[in-house]
């Protein structure tokens, strides 16, 4: 077995809880400059996404699944195919701007104290946007949340923090990139401590919660204050509370199958000449797909959307359910860099839909748009195994606290404590290995004692 240095287990003076410790105001002001230039990059890059949206499809920055639907079947292929052409290029020029691999952003917090590589991380970052912009199955919150974790990096540097600081940092950058990107701060902050940083530990809020809050306010000054979803009122019931009890164990076992599958994808991304190869052939099949099911272009928010609204059929639902991690995983493994929260989630709400017109043969009277919320949910926290951080995602993308909080919070615990039985990875440990995620795990429960 593969032995890695075990990092010391940092006391609580490493960060500091005052104003009057040594070295605070370095900290602090690093910690206000991360969330002042991530709110900005995670503008930069979500008008970036828009404009390839706007270009690539003939009109719409918002709705690639309508837009998709008024254009002709070449378009698909060319489009597809031009993705595949860029993200091939793309990912030799990116082989060259720095030596050996890119580190992902989980390792480079736990292994290497939050150092990452600035121009390769960010380069990942813009062809991802391009990527998700021109259709590609896969997240656009990866780009905010690695210049996020660029940027902590690059300050940690500049003011010479400690390593448990930057790794900190490192964290709450990477967590307000996603609440700058969608407009969650509190939930961008919940998931830097609980997913990134994997500890929730008091003297790691402050710091979290001022960088996302300050991310999104600025990127607010730009984009929408607006939840992303719209939905209806939905009320909780003994019907909703008891498919949540007997649906999280099956959808926490699905989430681990799910995660097992992106990580053979993204371990098994192509090398060498095949760099250039790949992302043609698979993209352009997923564009030929793509003419007959539009709904799987994009990161699925579109798709998503109408599930959580009821506007969509159960025969649809049931085929995306199977096409759609299809999807991700052939772009994931054609090479195509993106994130994993958006499609996570509408894998969920596909899931949670399906399952909930089920019930309602039995029980019928609940909305399928509520089931495939708690669905979504359930997913995101079995698959990130951050219960927590996804319970406030949730209430925050759609702008709703109380209308379905007793059933989303079942589904999410049962969910979450199966998938965690079976399976130690989450989707954000993709790219580690056994040994790295067993030492992961060893030095949380070591920190939680």
């Amino acid at each position: 077995m593969t032995t890695f240095p075990i990092p010391s287990i940092p006391s609580a003076e490493a960060i500091p809880s005052t104003l009057r410790r040594p070295g605070a105001a370095r900290f602090w002001w690093s910690v206000f400059l991360t969330g002042i230039f991530t709110g900005v990059g995670a503008a930069a890059l979500t008008l970036l996404l828009e404009a390839v949206q706007y270009f690539a499809w003939n009109g719409s920055s918002t709705n690639i699944l309508e837009a998709a639907g008024h254009v002709g079947v070449w378009r698909h292929m060319i489009i597809l195919l031009g993705a595949g052409l860029i993200t091939g290029a793309g990912q030799v020029i990116l082989k060259q701007l720095s030596s050996g691999n890119g580190i992902d952003t989980t390792a480079a917090i736990w292994f290497h104290a939050g150092r990452m590589p600035a121009l390769r991380t960010l380069g990942s970052a813009v062809l991802s946007v391009v990527d998700v912009g021109m259709g590609v199955s896969l997240g656009r919150e990866g780009a905010p949340k690695q210049a996020g974790a660029v940027i902590a990096n690059f300050l940690s540097d500049r003011e010479s923090l400690s390593d448990e600081q930057r790794r900190l940092l490192v964290a709450c950058g990477a967590g307000a990139g996603m609440g700058a990107a969608y407009g969650v701060p509190l939930g961008g902050a919940l998931f830097a401590l609980e997913v990134m940083r994997g500890r929730l530990a008091l003297r790691y809020v402050l710091p979290a919660i001022f960088t996302s809050v300050i991310a999104t306010a600025v990127s607010w000054l730009v984009l929408p204050d607006a939840p992303t979803y719209i939905i209806p009122a939905y009320t909780s019931s003994a019907s909703s509370i008891s498919w949540a009890l007997l649906a999280g164990p099956i959808i926490g076992v699905v989430s681990v199958g799910y995660v097992r599958i992106v990580t053979w994808a993204d371990l098994n991304r192509p090398k060498g000449w095949h760099r250039l190869v790949a992302p043609l052939l698979g993209l352009g099949m997923f564009g030929i797909v793509s003419i007959w099911y539009p709904q799987l272009l994009g990161n699925g928010k579109d798709i998503s959307q109408l599930a959580f609204t009821n506007q969509v059929t159960p025969l649809l639902l049931l085929t995306l359910l199977l096409l759609k991690p299809a999807a991700i995983v052939l772009c994931m493994r054609s090479g195509a860099p993106g994130g994993m929260f958006t499609p996570s989630l509408t894998v969920g709400a596909l899931l949670g839909a399906v399952l909930g017109y089920a019930w309602s043969q039995l029980w019928p009277g609940v909305p399928a748009g509520l089931f495939a919320i708690l669905g979504a949910g359930a997913v995101l926290a079995a698959t990130t195994q951050g219960p927590i951080s996804t319970v406030v995602l949730m209430m925050e993308l759609t702008g709703r606290y109380r209308s379905f909080i007793l059933p989303l919070l079942l589904v999410v615990g049962t969910a979450t404590l199966v998938a965690r039985t079976i399976e130690p990875r989450s989707i954000y440990d993709a790219r580690l290995t056994d040994d790295e995620v067993a030492l992961r795990l060893k030095l949380r429960e070591e920190s939680s004692q």
